[in-house]
C-alpha cells in the first residue's frame, strides 16, 4: 500500500531526497577507495560532491516539511515522515565527516590493513544503500520493507566484524609502531563502522513505523 497519493510534487521531492542519499553512498564508497588505494588527488573532489549532496538533501527535507504542514498532508504520519527524513539526512553528514577526517588527518594505513579498510567502507556504504531502498519502500510498498531492513542488518554485522578485525590487527602487528598510530587506526575503523550503525538506526525507526501502518 502506498503512503503517498496526495501530490505529485511531494512524491517527486521525496524520491529526489532518496536519490541524493543513494548518490552520497556511492561517492563515499569511491572516496574511501581513493584514500586507501593512495589516490589522494581525487579525495577533495569526492568531499566536495558529498558536501553538495548534503546541501541538496537539506533543501529537499525543508521543502518536504513545508509541504506537509502548509498543505496538511499525511496528518497521521507526518511526525514519522519528518523523523525519518531527519535521521536519514544525518547519515549523509557522517559520510562527509569521515571523508573530511581522512583528508585532514591522513592516517598512515599499513598495506596489511588496506583490504580490510576497503571492505569495511564497502559494508558501511552497502548498509546505507539498502537503507535507501527501505526508505523508498516505506512510501511505495510497505510489504517489502523488511527485505531491505534485513540486508541493512547484514551489512551492519559485516562492518562490525571488519571493525574488530582491524582493531585486533592494529594492536597485534609489529608493522605499526607507536601507540598513537595504533589508536588512530582504531579511531578510523570505529568512525567508518558507525556509518552502518547510523543506517541501522534509521531502519529501526522504519521497522516501528511500518508496524504502526499495518495495525
Amino acid at each position: 500500500m502506498k503512503l503517498l497519493n496526495k501530490t505529485k510534487e511531494l512524491v517527486s521531492e521525496i524520491d529526489s531526497f532518496w536519490d541524493t542519499i543513494g548518490k552520497a553512498a556511492l561517492v563515499f564508497r569511491a572516496g574511501a577507495d581513493d584514500y586507501f588505494t593512495n589516490k589522494l588527488d581525487r579525495l577533495k573532489g569526492r568531499l566536495e560532491e558529498i558536501q553538495q549532496l548534503e546541501r541538496e538533501a537539506d533543501e529537499l527535507r525543508r521543502k518536504i516539511k513545508l509541504q506537509l504542514y502548509t498543505q496538511m498532508l499525511l496528518p497521521d504520519s507526518r511526525g514519522d515522515v519528518l523523523g525519518l527524513l531527519e535521521t536519514s539526512d544525518n547519515v549523509i553528514d557522517r559520510t562527509k565527516k569521515i571523508l573530511n577526517s581522512l583528508d585532514i588527518e591522513k592516517p598512515d594505513v599499513p598495506a596489511s590493513l588496506v583490504e580490510d579498510f576497503i571492505g569495511l567502507s564497502v559494508a558501511s556504504a552497502s548498509a546505507m544503500e539498502e537503507m535507501v531502498k527501505a526508505g523508498r519502500a516505506f512510501f511505495s510498498d510497505n510489504e517489502i520493507i523488511n527485505d531491505f531492513i534485513n540486508r541493512v542488518y547484514f551489512f551492519e554485522h559485516e562492518a562490525d566484524k571488519l571493525e574488530e578485525q582491524i582493531k585486533r590487527k592494529a594492536f597485534e602487528t609489529g608493522e605499526i609502531t607507536g601507540l598513537s598510530r595504533r589508536v588512530q587506526i582504531r579511531y578510523f575503523a570505529e568512525k567508518i563502522s558507525l556509518l552502518s550503525d547510523a543506517a541501522e538506526a534509521v531502519c529501526e525507526r522504519l521497522s516501528v513505523y511500518s508496524i504502526k501502518r499495518s495495525i
